[in-house]
Parts: structure tokens; C-alpha cells; sequence
């Protein structure tokens, strides 16, 4: 009994005395750099929704931005994408943004107005040429203006990215001239200028989220509707309408918005990196949307659809036409703004 506790004894003994000399050894000592467990606790993820499908400019463009993410925080920050409306629709993404359960989206132009009518501005018809008129208004005051806008609502207005012009598609027949809306019907989007717009054309319009549109058409809900070639294509719509008309007659671009509280409590270093991989990535949206001829000539060899270009007298006649918009919008959006556009 006696040998059993004296064993016993030593035992502790040799513990205590195992663990004194680990401690002193280790005492003072730096525990090693866990690099894969800082990377954890240190990681940035970012929810990034948007509505429209992965192979348009905006689709391609969000990719392209997490991809250069990616790589230029070594993987410290993460933009998860969800495309195609599988998150939030463009009539509750805003919504979402704003209590934070996403924090970046790239909503259309159009559906900002609900926030400002400032926005509006973009929507009038044959308010820019060309992509370059586009760029100079957006890179100078009436960019910087929009996305003023923004502020006050918890939202941060980051970059613009581009789709490029508006086209026309119908089921009913050719549209060349004005009087061809005649008694149309065509889906829009939540716009009081594009309601207007095919008004004063003798057409009527419902307006429906973006991934309802090939269901409207299908339906005949809707004989037709305006969007840019690139969504036409990757969304199909020509496979549910018969003729097309390249007019060019208005413009679709994106505000690149992130929740405001969320992107003033990212770290500096975080910052600079998206606001690095934006700057590139809308230069590299911008290549991407010349890329909308290549598009045309896919459609053109789709076979499923007439398509018609309109002749500059056919312009000067829809220009004459919707001038009426200016004077009935300068009130709503500012004489100020609507000095910053090129105007019919």
C-alpha cells in the first residue's frame, strides 16, 4: 500500500515538473503565425446582386470584377455573385441593399429614379449620340451629380458600367416610322420618361421586372419592348418576337452601388483594392459593349428575326416626335441636368 502511494507521488510529481519546465520554456516565446486561420478571421465577404444574365456586359463585367478582386487581395476578399435575379428582383434589390442584406448592386439607371428623378435625365430619348458623349457626361459633373443622389438614402455610388443603346422589338410588324406604334403595347421599365416616350408615339406600356419579359412576350401580355442587343440575345427575347429595328434611340448603363455604412467600415487597404479593380473593370465593360456589333450579327444569323435599321431621315422623324419630353421633364429633373445631355 505503502509502494502504491509512494508511485503515486512521483507520478505528480513528474507531471508538475514536466509542465514547470514546458512553461518556462515557452514562456515569452511568440506562438507561431497561423497564416490560414488569419486569413479566416480576417476575410472580407462581399454580396454583390444583380438581375441579368452571366454572359451580358453587366453579367461579364461582375464576374471580371470578383475575378480581379480575388487576385489583387490574395484572396483576402471575396465578392459572391448572384446574377440573374436569383437573389433579389430590380424592384427589391435596393430594399435589400439598404437593410444590408447585400452589400453591392448594379441596378439600371431607370430604376433609380424612385430614389431621385434626377435620374430620369438618362432615359430621355436621344439624350447622347454615341458611347463617348455617354462616358463624358458620366466621367464629368452629371455623374458626380447622380450619384450625389445616392447619399442620403445609404447608398454609395461607386462606378458606372455600360450596356450601351436601347433597340425596338415588336411582333406585329416593321417599326420605321412614329405612326408605327400605333396601338402597340410594349414592356418597359419603371420610368415615367419611357412611359411617356411610347405615349407620345401611340403606344401603350406595362412595366414588369426584367425576368418577366420573355413570359410577357411569349404571352402577348406585351407586343413588344426596347432593350439593348446584348440582352435581347442572351436573354432570347428574339425567339418570342419577329422584327426588330435598331434605333438607338436611348441609353442603358448601371450605377455600380454599394450599402454606404458597409463600405465606410471597410479598412483603407480594402477600399483602395475595389475601387482598383472597378477603374479596371469598367474599362473592361466598356470593351465588352462594342462588342454589341459581334451581337447583332449572332442575331442576324439566328434567322428568328427581321431586323431593320432606321434611316437618319426616319431618326430626324422620331426626334421630332418625342421632343416634347424635354419640355415636360426640364420641371422634374432640373434645367440644370438637362443642360449637362445633348438633348433631340
Amino acid at each position: 500500500m505503502k509502494r502504491a502511494a509512494g508511485f503515486g507521488v512521483l507520478l505528480v510529481l513528474g507531471i508538475l515538473t514536466a509542465y514547470v519546465i514546458g512553461f518556462q520554456r515557452n514562456f515569452g516565446e511568440e506562438l507561431p503565425y497561423d497564416n490560414e486561420f488569419s486569413g479566416l478571421k480576417d476575410r472580407i465577404v462581399i454580396k454583390f446582386s444583380h438581375v441579368v444574365a452571366e454572359n451580358s456586359p453587366k453579367g461579364l463585367a461582375a464576374a471580371h470584377f470578383a475575378q480581379r478582386v480575388k487576385e489583387k487581395s490574395n484572396d483576402r476578399i471575396e465578392i459572391q455573385v448572384f446574377p440573374n435575379g436569383m437573389r433579389y428582383s430590380e424592384t427589391t434589390e435596393v430594399a435589400a441593399l439598404q437593410r444590408g442584406e447585400i452589400q453591392m448592386i448594379a441596378p439600371s439607371f431607370s430604376n433609380l429614379n424612385a430614389i431621385d428623378p434626377a435620374w430620369l435625365v438618362m432615359d430621355l430619348p436621344f439624350a447622347f449620340e454615341n458611347q463617348a458623349q455617354v462616358d463624358q457626361a458620366l466621367n464629368g459633373q452629371l455623374g458626380k451629380r447622380l450619384s450625389q443622389t445616392l447619399e442620403p438614402y445609404g447608398m454609395k455610388g461607386v462606378a458606372f458600367w455600360s450596356n450601351g443603346f436601347r433597340q425596338i422589338t415588336n411582333n406585329a410588324h416593321s417599326i420605321r416610322r412614329p405612326t408605327d406604334f400605333t396601338g402597340l403595347k410594349f414592356r418597359i421599365q419603371p420610368s415615367k420618361v419611357l412611359e411617356r416616350q411610347f405615349e407620345a408615339l401611340g403606344a401603350s406600356t406595362i412595366s414588369t421586372p426584367f425576368n418577366e419579359i420573355y413570359h410577357n412576350l411569349e404571352t402577348g401580355t406585351a407586343d413588344g419592348q426596347e432593350n439593348t442587343i446584348s440582352n435581347i440575345l442572351t436573354k432570347r427575347f428574339y425567339q418570342v418576337q419577329r422584327y426588330m429595328t435598331i434605333s438607338n434611340h436611348s441609353y442603358l448603363g448601371y450605377a455600380v452601388v454599394f450599402n454606404k455604412s458597409y463600405w465606410d467600415s471597410l479598412p483603407s487597404d480594402a477600399k483602395l483594392v475595389l475601387q482598383e479593380a472597378l477603374e479596371e473593370t469598367t474599362r473592361w465593360n466598356k470593351r465588352e459593349t462594342d462588342e454589341n456589333a459581334n451581337r447583332l450579327n449572332q442575331l442576324r444569323q439566328a434567322g428568328d428575326i427581321t431586323i431593320t435599321r432606321l434611316s437618319e431621315d426616319e431618326r430626324m422623324l422620331w426626334r421630332k416626335r418625342l421632343r416634347v419630353l424635354y419640355q415636360e421633364f426640364t420641371p422634374v429633373i432640373g434645367s440644370d441636368l438637362m443642360n449637362m445631355i445633348q438633348g433631340p
